[in-house]
């Protein structure tokens, strides 16, 4: 049976050795947290919780929601920004978690797989990217939190 190696675990292992990035190895955890008192959030709206600093690795997120209506869904992703060589990112209402049903009060994970950000890093101008929360389905009324970690440094 073969050893294979991380991009992480070779960058220790070259002569001479090649640091690897704070936010893949030793960095801190850092937490963002944001929550909104919704009262019949229209479908469509968009709430802006935070904003993550280029360089930001995140890690694991979670939505906690009370039970916001009938027909109400709610995804989770970031709004618009610029990479920090200047490029133009349009929203994406749903990257870390696709609109799912809201009618009862829960918490899940955002994150969750590589596909919805999982391990990715931020690429973003000096007034960082916005992470938000998209109300769908129809209008909303109750408590919205969404926390994420992760790590620069």
């Amino acid at each position: 049976m073969a050893t294979v190696y991380s991009a992480q675990r070779t960058n220790s292992r070259a002569t001479p050795a090649v640091m690897n990035k704070a936010n893949e190895l030793g960095g801190r955890i850092r937490v963002a947290h944001g929550t909104y008192e919704a009262s019949s959030l229209a479908s469509g709206d968009v709430i802006e919780l935070f904003v993550l600093p280029d360089g930001a690795r995140l890690l694991e997120g979670s939505l906690a929601h009370d039970a916001l209506g009938a027909s109400t869904t709610l995804s989770v992703g970031y709004g618009a920004h610029n990479t920090a060589a200047g490029t133009a990112v349009s929203a994406s209402a749903a990257a870390y978690k696709a609109a799912a049903a809201s009618t009862s009060a829960q918490k899940v994970d955002i994150l969750a797989t590589l596909a919805l950000g999982s391990g990715s890093e931020v690429d973003a101008d000096a007034d960082g990217m916005p992470v938000t929360a998209t109300m769908g389905g129809a209008a909303g009324t109750g408590t919205i939190e969404v926390t994420i970690k992760y790590v620069v440094d």
